[in-house]
């Protein structure tokens, strides 16, 4: 059986990689969209590392491409634990959803981030993206909060949570 899904090639990007820029630019938008400046903008969050942290040897900006055109990405870079990388700017392009780039994107940074020799994985999403939780748990992520007690999703009751408590966070034994 043949199939109709286009080839998709996987390509190491730096974060300044105008081929990145569109993926970043709809995060953003998406960010700003979901959080406002819950967690101090989208702008604040995505210039927080410095673009080395997401270059070899620590770290590593992966694209998938299809047609020449990054439609997901990911990175990761090294988290204060040792031996542990942190996942971070993970997106599929909207007009690109629901075709598991994603999850191909998740299983590449976890093969490269093993091959760097980290044991671990560690990221955050928030309560307002119910698909980048379902996404981490249906791929072997574990939950380091009680999954039976949901966060609110209403901008105003996260904002009265203490900062740690907004989010979920999630880990991945690389071994």
């Amino acid at each position: 059986m043949t199939s109709l899904e286009p080839a998709l090639s996987v390509q190491l990007a730096h974060p300044d990689d105008p081929l990145a820029a569109p993926l970043f630019a709809e995060l953003a938008v998406e960010y700003d969209g979901r959080y406002g400046d819950l967690f101090g903008g989208a702008d604040r969050e995505l210039t927080r590392y410095p673009a080395e942290e997401f270059l070899p040897p620590d770290g590593e900006l992966v694209l998938l491409l299809q047609d020449g055109v990054a439609v997901a990405g990911g990175a990761f870079r090294r988290h204060a634990d040792p031996g542990t990388a942190e996942v971070k700017r993970m997106w599929t392009a909207s007009a690109h959803r629901r075709r598991g780039l994603a999850r191909r994107v998740l299983a590449e940074l976890e093969a490269r981030a093993a091959a760097r020799g980290y044991s671990r994985m560690y990221l955050t999403t928030g309560p307002r993206q119910p698909e980048a939780k379902a996404l981490y748990l249906a791929a072997g992520w574990s939950p380091l909060f009680d999954p039976a007690r949901p966060r609110p999703t209403d901008l105003e009751s996260l904002r009265a949570l203490p900062p740690a408590e907004r989010h979920y966070a999630f880990e991945k034994d690389l071994a």
